[in-house]
């Protein structure tokens, strides 16, 4: 039986023309980017190379370019950094996130609160709608920063985030997107964009892992997490990963190039969805009544243990997750889809199927056939206990 792998969201194989620009400098290519030498020129000229990369693919000055330990270290940067630049001044700190964050924006604002800020959460219905009169009440009463995703990891819904960021801008308040589910599967073009901060992850789209950057506009102030040196524009001290930094920008630049690829993912994730609904009548798509990214499907089945399902669908060949690999041993409904659906979140096992263009059509139908399969197994056995 040929394994099946849906589960692009949580992470992606390296792609050869990434490794092929990785390779010189994990061997010959070793050097330091802050020694004068010869080695370290190199080093270094590679490394402001994939910079620039990266900003001619983003839209933004190479100098807003900062490479970070993948999208949890950014979004923490993105968050606490400006949050504790705010209370070093002595200022107060009023930080603003949506109700279906990421943990690594989640946990950063619960840090932020115990270190003295005041945290507000905007609460976003099932469509991805945030109530903007708890936005405006917030920017009115001097919020620091917003932070809203741009797609949610688990359910694939797209926020309104230019609306979100103008708002923002509005009141003079930077606006922080997490944009690593974004990247590869919308149109990701920051030149206009009303983001003074916007985190995104390499592995996500075929790049190194523990590789992410961060965009960080002219002006917007930020306290460092780490110390002891000035790379990164001293806000990532560290000697600098140069094969990651140059995968990463190769990866960015490939998933901006191939924007053509989305309506195919989303031809696969209509395939998926009906082929599951026309057989599983009682099926949910979380996040189905609002605008979704093509590659993410989260299935609500009723009536069996997620846990179980996931493992069984593994045992019969097909990787899914229950919503985050960041929360995959969790029990329950996660926060997010808690925050959409309320206690009836309960009553679904959440189930995330994610996409890839190279995910073939054959191995969506068999899928399909294997997942309904597990399900009727699953039921039968826990009808059985």
């Amino acid at each position: 039986m040929k394994p099946i792998y849906l589960d692009y969201a949580a992470t992606s194989p390296l792609r050869p023309e990434v490794r092929e620009a990785m390779e010189p400098f994990l061997s010959d290519g070793f050097g330091n980017p802050a020694s004068v030498h010869r080695w370290g020129r190199d080093a270094g000229r590679a490394l402001e190379d994939a910079r620039e990369e990266v900003g001619e693919s983003l839209g933004v000055p190479p100098a807003e370019v900062f490479f970070v330990r993948g999208g949890t270290e950014g979004d923490n940067l993105a968050v606490l950094g400006r949050i504790r630049s705010r209370l070093r001044a002595g200022a107060p700190a009023h930080l603003v996130i949506s109700s279906i964050e990421h943990s690594a924006v989640r946990e950063a604002a619960a840090q932020a609160g115990r270190e003295g800020a005041r945290v507000d959460t905007i609460p976003v219905d099932a469509r991805g709608m945030p109530d903007w009169e708890v936005l405006e009440a917030a920017l009115e009463s001097g919020a620091d920063l917003v932070s809203v995703m741009w797609v949610n990891n688990e359910t694939g819904l797209v926020l309104p985030i230019e609306e979100v960021g103008e708002r923002c801008r509005h009141y003079g308040v930077p606006f922080h997107t997490d944009a690593v589910q974004a990247l590869g599967r919308m149109a990701v073009d920051l030149k206009s964009f009303p983001a003074e901060l916007a985190t995104f992850s390499a592995h996500k789209v075929g790049g190194p892992k523990s590789v992410g950057v961060l965009v960080a506009r002219e002006g917007v102030e930020l306290e460092p997490l780490h110390f002891g040196g000035g790379q990164e524009g001293g806000l990532r001290p560290g000697t600098p990963d140069v094969a990651g930094a140059v995968g990463a920008a190769r990866a960015v630049r490939l998933a901006v190039d191939e924007g053509s690829s989305r309506d195919h993912v989303r031809r696969l994730r209509d395939l998926l969805e009906e082929g599951l609904r026309s057989r599983i009548p009682d099926l949910r798509i979380h996040g189905g009544e609002g605008p979704r990214a093509p590659h993410i499907s989260n299935l609500g089945f009723p009536g069996v243990d997620a846990s179980t399902l996931i493992v069984s669908l593994d045992l019969n060949g097909v990787a899914v997750s229950r919503g985050s690999a960041c929360a995959s041993g969790t029990e329950g409904a996660s926060p997010v889809l808690r925050a959409l659906y309320g206690p009836e979140a309960l009553d679904y096992a959440p189930v995330r199927f994610s996409l890839s263009p190279a995910t073939p059509e054959e191995e969506v139908r068999e899928a399909v056939t294997r997942t309904v399969e597990t399900l009727e197994r699953v039921r039968a056995m826990e009808v059985g206990a």
